[in-house]
């Protein structure tokens, strides 16, 4: 990367951003934030919930994530937290920085904080006139079941390599 690439602070810094003015709905300062050609899925690992429907997502163009987006945000509890955690680029190609972090979210029951999901989140953001935008992510959410790393299929396929 050159010296007018993004940081991985200015990395983090943007999406702490995305994740505040989602769950704040801050549609403005989240516009803000995202390419005109933004792409942006949501999904699950096993793709077999009972909310699939809710979370599931594979738009192209800053119109329509920006309707999906407040849809589901309309849709979901208040107070919501986001949090992105682990935050590291993983890549520079094309004048774009190419990124990975896991994602952590509650909601509040009973006063106190409820784990929602976790998962993971990849994508990419690129200088614009305005800044540093999105230009893509990706979220899949964390449902199966964990078990011991040794006998899960990601593991096997891998020591096959």
């Amino acid at each position: 990367m050159n010296d007018s690439a993004p940081t991985p602070g200015d990395l983090a810094a943007l999406l702490a951003a995305w994740w505040f003015h989602y769950d704040e709905w801050n549609p403005a300062a989240l516009r803000a934030l995202m390419t005109d050609d933004i792409s942006f899925s949501c999904a699950s690992d096993t793709g077999a919930t009972d909310y699939e429907d809710f979370i599931r997502a594979d738009l192209h163009g800053v119109d329509d994530v920006m309707s999906w987006k407040e849809n589901h945000r309309s849709n979901s509890p208040y107070p919501l937290r986001h949090n992105g955690t682990n935050v590291f680029p993983t890549g520079s190609e094309d004048g774009e920085l190419s990124f990975t972090s896991y994602i952590f979210v509650t909601k509040i029951v009973d006063g106190r904080p409820h784990n929602v999901s976790s998962g993971v989140v990849r994508g990419a953001v690129r200088a614009t006139a305005a800044g540093l935008a999105f230009s893509r992510v990706d979220v899949v959410l964390d449902t199966q079941d964990s078990v011991r790393y040794a006998d899960h299929p990601v593991r096997a396929a891998a020591a096959e390599h």
